[in-house]
C-alpha cells in the first residue's frame, strides 16, 4: 500500500488532505505538533477527526509530538506568551506577526525522519503530504517552493537513502476554495459527512476558551471567504454566529476590492 506522512495541524487544509490521501488509496501516519500555541484547540479537533474517520472505516496512525518548553523561546503572536493576535486581511503587514520562527522546518525534520523510517521499515516509497497553498506563500517563507526545495536537499544530504522519500503538495498552486472543493469531493467519494469532518477542524488563531472560533484573525478570514465562494454554511461554531461572521468577513473583502 502507497505510505504518506501527513503533518496535521487540525486545520481546514491538512484535514482535506487527509481525506485526499485516503481517497487515493494511501496508509496515512499523521503527526500534529503540541509547540505551545495558543490555538490549542486545533490539536482536540485533529483527534476528534481521526476518531471520527475511524468509526467510519478509515484507520490512521495518529500521534501529537509535545515540544515543551520551546513557545517559551519563540517570538511570535500565535504561542502562549506572544503578544495579541493581529486581526485584519493577510494582505495586511502586520500579519507577520504570526509568523513563527523556522516552524515548518522544525516540523519537517521530524516528519522527514518519520517517512524515512516508514520507507526503509517497508522497503517502499513514502510521500510527505503538505497541505500548504498559494495563500501562504507570501506570508510565510517556510511554506515557498524555494523553501522546500532547499530543505529537500539538505535531507537528501544528510541521509542514506532519502531518495525513498518525496513531497506531495497537491494545493500548493491552489487556495482555500480549492481545497473546499476537493474536500466536497473527497467527502462524496468516501462516504463521509462532510459537515461532520469539517466541524472538527479549527482555523481560527483566537478561539474562546470554549473552542469558538473568531472570525476577524486572518486564518479566520481566509476560511469564512473559502466557504462563502463555495456557498456553504461554515459547521464550526463561531462567537455571534454564523452570520454576524460571514457579514464582517464580505464587508472585510469589498473594503479590500
Amino acid at each position: 500500500m502507497k505510505q504518506a506522512v501527513l503533518s496535521l495541524s487540525g486545520g481546514m487544509d491538512s484535514s482535506t488532505l487527509l481525506l485526499h490521501l485516503l481517497n487515493n488509496d494511501y496508509e496515512v501516519t499523521a503527526l500534529n505538533f503540541d509547540y505551545g500555541q495558543k490555538h490549542r484547540v486545533e490539536l482536540e479537533r485533529a483527534q476528534q477527526l481521526v476518531d471520527y474517520l475511524r468509526d467510519s472505516s478509515y484507520t490512521v496512525k495518529y500521534q501529537v509530538i509535545k515540544l515543551e518548553g520551546l513557545s517559551t523561546l519563540l517570538n511570535s503572536a500565535l504561542v502562549t506568551g506572544g503578544e495579541e493576535v493581529p486581526e485584519g486581511h493577510y494582505a495586511e503587514d502586520n500579519m507577520k506577526a504570526t509568523v513563527v520562527p523556522n516552524r515548518n522546518k522544525i516540523f519537517a525534520s521530524i516528519t522527514q525522519a518519520v517517512a524515512l523510517s516508514i520507507a526503509e521499515t517497508k522497503n517502499t516509497e513514502c510521500v510527505i503530504a503538505l497541505g500548504i497553498h498559494a495563500g501562504d506563500h507570501a506570508i510565510y517563507p517556510d511554506c515557498r517552493q524555494e523553501f522546500r526545495d532547499a530543505d529537500y536537499e539538505a535531507f537528501k544530504q544528510g541521509n542514506w537513502d532519502a531518495d525513498k522519500v518525496k513531497y506531495y503538495t497537491p494545493y500548493l498552486d491552489g487556495d482555500k476554495f480549492n481545497i473546499l472543493e476537493d474536500g466536497e469531493f473527497c467527502c462524496e467519494k468516501l462516504g463521509l459527512d462532510f459537515d461532520e469532518v469539517y466541524k472538527r477542524t479549527n482555523t481560527s488563531y483566537k478561539p474562546t476558551a470554549e473552542g469558538l472560533s473568531d472570525y476577524k484573525s486572518a486564518s479566520s478570514v481566509e476560511r469564512i471567504e473559502a466557504f462563502i465562494e463555495i456557498g456553504r454554511k461554515d459547521p464550526v461554531e463561531y462567537v455571534d454566529g454564523w452570520e454576524v461572521a460571514k457579514k464582517h468577513v464580505e464587508e472585510l473583502l469589498a473594503s479590500h476590492a
